[in-house]
């Protein structure tokens, strides 16, 4: 069992069966996909400085555009602490650049939610929250989101946060996956919004 269906228990059974597949995650076996993403939009230019130095961390980035293609990797590895841990490695092909947004993701079952470190250098994380819509899709909203600064972790108050929504569903029609992702906060607005479509692939 990897870190979601040990989350979603029972609940795991009710996902889309092409989702089930895609979050089993056998350990040390990868899963790739790649896609288009319809549209990737980033919020208000006062954003920018924030923009470029997450980008270096492999985490935002300051471009937005439509039918940017895109690559996904996921895989499951036992960490340093022992813990089943999930990399998530996504690549968005710009016309003029290549960005990134990777996260580790490692299960908190006493709490029952999944945290989310964000980069590629772990200096901040997302208390992630999963559930399971009607329709099977997988839906997954923020949480406690916490800066590190060495071993103290300083919450980051509400007003600072970053709502996520994360809806990711399957097209029988099609035969692909979906993804809808918005991060907004209430003072700013939008920080990231994407959607787009991704099938497996083999490397």
């Amino acid at each position: 069992m990897t870190i979601y269906s040990t989350l979603l228990g029972k609940k795991f059974e009710q996902l889309h069966p092409k989702l089930q597949y895609r979050y089993a995650l056998p350990l040390d076996q990868t899963f790739y996909a790649e896609g288009k993403m319809q549209q990737i939009q980033t919020g208000s230019k006062l954003l920018f400085p924030l923009y470029l130095l997450a980008s270096k961390l492999n985490f935002l980035f300051p471009e937005s555009g439509e039918n940017i293609p895109f690559t996904i990797a996921n895989r499951c590895r036992i960490n340093q602490e022992g813990e089943a841990e999930v990399s998530w490695e996504r690549s968005f092909f710009f016309p003029e650049s290549v960005r990134k947004f990777n996260a580790k993701m490692t299960l908190d079952l006493e709490k029952r939610l999944v945290k989310d470190f964000l980069g590629d250098v772990p200096l901040f994380y997302s208390d992630l929250l999963f559930d399971v819509t009607k329709e099977g899709f997988l839906m997954i909203t923020s949480g406690t989101q916490k800066v590190v600064v060495g071993k103290k972790e300083l919450t980051i108050p509400k007003i600072f946060k970053g709502r996520v929504f994360v809806l990711e569903g399957y097209d029988e029609v099609k035969d692909v996956y979906t993804i809808h992702v918005s991060i907004y906060n209430s003072l700013i607005g939008r920080i990231m919004r994407y959607a787009g479509e991704f099938t497996e692939s083999v490397r």
